[in-house]
């Protein structure tokens, strides 16, 4: 099961890094658009007009996807913001209450938010809306990556949540263990 979860994890981390080297290839790909029309127009010739249509939406698209995608991997690195300063001078068990308290409210809340997200790229595919770029693009598309992405957080969230509750060491204080502005020494 450990290996499974891990893996779905380093997965959704793999296809955010994936989203950003496409953000990344398309927006140089119109960058050399530009440069080869400018050198056209100087060279006197015709320019082409080589673009990236709908490139901001595109984008856009990749980096919600990205976002959404890299959720569950930066919690387990402990790489989110969170009230370890406050728990840390906490008694061990007020502390240890906290913490179930906090992952069982964002348990909650990104299970809320997966399910919302999923009803609403059910009603998009249902109305087959589209984007409004030059490219009309499925708007369920980058909804279904983004209800995947906050399923994945929400399984990392219970995955940390049930190791609370059973006083077994959580993801991110295991990756932050001896880093000082996690109270390291």
């Amino acid at each position: 099961m450990r290996a499974g979860l891990d893996a779905l994890y380093r997965l959704a981390l793999g296809l955010a890094a994936a989203c950003l080297v496409a953000i990344a290839s398309l927006v140089v790909l119109q960058v050399f658009g530009r440069i080869i029309d400018g050198v056209r127009k100087i060279l006197g010739f015709e320019i082409l007009g080589l673009l990236v249509p709908s490139l901001a939406e595109i984008c856009g698209f990749f980096l919600v996807s990205a976002s959404f995608l890299a959720l569950a991997g930066t919690l387990r690195r402990g790489d989110h913001i969170r009230v370890s300063l406050l728990l840390q001078h906490l008694p061990v068990r007020l502390a240890r209450f906290f913490e179930i308290w906090c992952l069982g409210v964002a348990l909650l809340l990104s299970g809320y938010f997966t399910w919302h997200s999923a009803l609403q790229a059910l009603d998009s595919y249902a109305y087959n809306e589209v984007s409004f770029g030059m490219i009309p693009i499925p708007l369920v598309i980058p909804q279904v990556v983004m209800t995947l992405g906050l399923a994945v957080f929400s399984i990392a969230l219970l995955d940390d949540f049930i190791h609370a509750l059973t006083g077994r060491d959580l993801s991110y204080d295991v990756a932050n263990e001896g880093e000082a502005w996690e109270g390291g020494d």
